[in-house]
């Protein structure tokens, strides 16, 4: 009789609005099983509302089931600058490479010189929000501060705007976040591959990171990368030179939708 009991209660608080506010407002944290094997990735079929969205993981020729292009847009999370952004723009110039950089306001208010120089050898510079908060916990108000904050800081640092294309911080969100994001204009893009990069005091291995990153390389491949890491600011250039003796192009964030 408890059992009978139980379920009885669990059903009604499931279909009682502040069971359905619950499930509506839970968190989606995004990720993506990678293939190893040069083939573009699917993502889990709970992620299908992006479809219904501005929202990228991987190019849009490839998720319409065209012939794939080996195309990489490279993309880079930047919330400071250790040196190793310095170096990873110097590797960008000389071969030739256009990247994203997902910004956060630290990096507006104290390195207007390096974002001057993104703008300047034609990368993006885009929105991370500007202070790196869980916005699957933030209301409408809250999420387009964020957002907004962050344009008003870059724009009075350097008078340009943002690029309209939106990154949420690690990868949490839900879907209202989607439509927000849209309805500010912005594009929001996630990533086809990541890994493990982003604690500067537990470094990979740099023959092994580019073994893995070689490894993964697919068509339409977004590519999310954090430019602090001392092993990729070493790895960068031999990892971009093999992927175009493979015959892979990189291209900008514009053309995901080209």
């Amino acid at each position: 009789m408890k059992r009978i009991c139980a379920l009885i209660l669990a059903a009604i608080a499931a279909f009682s609005p502040i069971g359905i506010a619950a499930k509506e407002s839970a968190c989606d944290h995004w990720y993506i099983k990678h293939t190893g094997d040069h083939t573009p990735p699917v993502c889990d079929s709970r992620f299908s509302y992006l479809e219904n969205y501005p929202a990228y993981y991987i190019d849009k020729k490839i998720r319409e089931g065209e012939t794939p292009k080996k195309r990489i847009f490279l993309t880079f999370d930047a919330g400071y600058e250790n040196g190793n952004i310095t170096k990873i723009l110097d590797t960008l110039k000389s071969e030739n490479v256009p990247a994203a950089f997902f910004i956060l306001q630290n990096m507006a208010y104290k390195c207007k010189d390096l974002l001057e120089r993104m703008d300047a050898e034609g990368h993006l510079i885009c929105n991370h929000t500007a202070h790196h908060k869980d916005m699957s916990r933030a209301d409408e108000a809250t999420f387009r501060a964020e957002l907004t904050e962050m344009e008003d800081v870059y724009r009075e640092a350097t008078g340009k705007e943002l690029a309209k294309f939106y990154r949420p911080p690690e990868g949490k969100f839900v879907e209202n976040n989607l439509k927000w994001a849209q309805d500010m204009g912005y594009t929001t893009v996630f990533w086809s591959y990541a890994y493990a990069d982003w604690d500067n005091g537990k470094q990979p291995d740099p023959d092994k990171a580019k073994e893995k990153l070689l490894a993964n390389a697919h068509p339409g491949e977004i590519l999310l990368l954090h430019p602090t890491s001392a092993t990729n600011a070493t790895i960068l250039g031999d990892f971009i030179r093999t992927l175009k003796s493979e015959g892979y192009e990189f291209c900008s964030l514009t053309e995901l939708s080209k």
